[in-house]
């Protein structure tokens, strides 16, 4: 029988059909109905959660997909769309949305409407959005949520304490987060309209340096994970405050390995040398390696792609333990820049002759000493150099 089939038929001979057992005996429509009571519901939220969802949110469940995309007068697939980009699951025709998803839906396709954003950009603004802030919202509950709902008096669940808790850091923490938001807003927009032209807007020469923790995966057999997740968080912490302090951009954190960004390379130096210092003098953790190098980068979503980024990776697995590896380009700018010489003999010439004359000799930040000739994966032959203070 075909689906046509199974939907045809006066409403007694679907009633019939219904009742019929799996072996063709129809079954006493009474039975049926018990047998339709006994069976397993489907699971409901629970009470608390539900009111902690409503807190959140603002809104009561009231729309299912459907329902929501047609208040918004958008189409269910371009609905679907960006609820998928935002990171969440299908839940077929579930009347589990509000209203505020409604204007959610209806603020993005109308910047795409006012031809504002075109619907490719509008998925992407839902994308980046929905994984930074699932991101934010797992560690904000994984670093202080679950400590301070411990259950302080005795007869009351962590969700009971949690109610009164989130109402009171709910709002401070949204207006905190539209603080940050702004400020890193404004900075990433400083950075491009500084750009010399359109094309770098998109394509920038940067520096770029990726950290890695070395024998990290001898180490996860080793810790419990408890300790390993301690020492993971402890080196993200220093990596990233390092960064932000030094004027570099965090790109992303990849448990033994953290990638960075810098529009200056005495900038991606000085952070590089500083992770290898700051961590040497920390027993708990194991040796670093860093690799940077200088060139063309593309970003998108936040990343950072290209062959720069490659070879900054190649240079990181090559590097000695507790050393800074960079590429010829990144060489090549720092001795621009004046922040290291061409060459030491070059050097050496400088203040011979600045003692001649009785001048100051240059000074410099960083020394760059060349090492060999090494073919690397997918790059070809490269010269890595080995970054260090200059004394």
């Amino acid at each position: 029988m075909t689906a046509d089939d199974a939907g045809s038929g006066t409403a007694e001979e679907r009633g019939v059909r219904d009742a019929a057992a799996p072996d063709g005996a129809v079954r006493d429509p009474g039975e049926r109905e018990r047998a339709a009571a006994d069976a397993p519901e489907e699971d409901e939220p629970d009470p608390i959660a539900l009111r902690l969802e409503q807190l959140i949110l603002g809104a009561e469940r009231r729309y299912t997909p459907f329902q929501a995309a047609r208040s918004a007068g958008v189409s269910v697939e371009l609905a679907t769309r960006f609820w998928r980009a935002m990171g969440f699951a299908d839940i077929g025709q579930a009347k589990a949305l509000t209203e505020a998803d409604v204007l959610a839906l209806r603020r993005l396709s109308g910047l795409v409407e006012a031809g504002l954003l075109s619907e490719p950009m509008a998925i992407q603004v839902a994308r980046s959005t929905g994984q930074t802030t699932a991101r934010l919202a797992d560690w904000q509950m994984d670093s202080f949520l679950e400590g301070l709902t411990d259950p302080q008096e005795i007869g009351m669940t962590r969700t009971e304490i949690a109610y009164p808790l989130v109402e009171l850091l709910l709002p401070e923490l949204e207006e905190f987060l539209v603080y940050v938001y702004r400020r890193q807003l404004a900075a990433a927009t400083g950075r491009v309209v500084q750009a010399a032209d359109d094309a770098e807007m998109v394509d920038r020469r940067l520096a770029v340096g990726f950290a890695d923790l070395v024998s990290f995966t001898r180490l996860t057999r080793r810790l419990e994970e408890e300790e390993l997740g301690e020492l993971v968080e402890a080196f993200e912490t220093t990596a990233a405050d390092l960064v932000a302090a030094h004027g570099g951009r965090l790109i992303k954190t990849l448990g033994d390995e953290v990638l960075y960004a810098a529009d200056d390379a005495g900038i991606a130096a000085e952070i590089g040398l500083r992770l290898i210092e700051t961590l040497t003098h920390d027993e708990t953790m194991p040796e670093l390696r860093v690799g940077i190098a200088f060139g063309t980068v593309t970003t998108r979503m936040g990343d950072v792609f290209g062959t720069t980024v490659n070879l900054a990776s190649r240079l990181t697995s090559i590097a000695p333990k507790n050393a800074v590896l960079v590429d010829g380009a990144f060489a090549e700018e720092l001795g621009r820049t004046g922040d290291a010489p061409v060459s030491e003999a070059e050097a050496a010439e400088q203040a011979a002759a600045a003692e001649k004359e009785g001048e100051e000799p240059p000074s410099y930040r960083f020394a760059l000493q060349p090492m060999w000739q090494r073919p690397v994966r997918g790059l070809g032959v490269v010269e890595p150099w080995l970054l260090s203070r200059r004394a």
